[in-house]
């Protein structure tokens, strides 16, 4: 396993309307980080660099919904997102984070 893919960093999120917050539903580094940016990349997730929230994210439990305190991060990842159209469906997203310092994000 390369560096890189060692250090890789992968959290995917669901929100539906009638969620409070987002939930963590996939998380994973290195392999499992890449498997779930496969997945994401053939459903057409579109990707962005955060590595701060890809890190903060990657604290949360699986299917916990997000703390308060990330509340503004994701609604601004999520607000890029909708804003550029590159989401079809902006109900799941991926957020991950490379070995480079940079994060990626999208919808799953």
């Amino acid at each position: 396993m390369t560096d890189e893919t060692r250090n890789k960093r992968a959290v995917a999120l669901r929100y539906e309307g009638g969620d409070l917050a987002p939930f963590v539903t996939a998380k994973g580094s290195g392999k499992l980080a890449e498997r779930i940016e496969e997945l994401a990349s053939e459903a057409g997730v579109p990707i962005e660099q955060d590595p701060v929230l890809a890190e903060a994210l990657s604290q949360i439990e699986l299917d916990a919904q997000i703390p308060f305190e990330l509340y503004q991060a994701v609604a601004t990842l999520l607000s890029f997102i909708l804003q550029t159209g590159s989401a079809a469906d902006p109900a799941n997203h991926t957020l991950r984070e490379h070995s480079d310092g940079g994060s990626a994000a999208g919808t799953e």
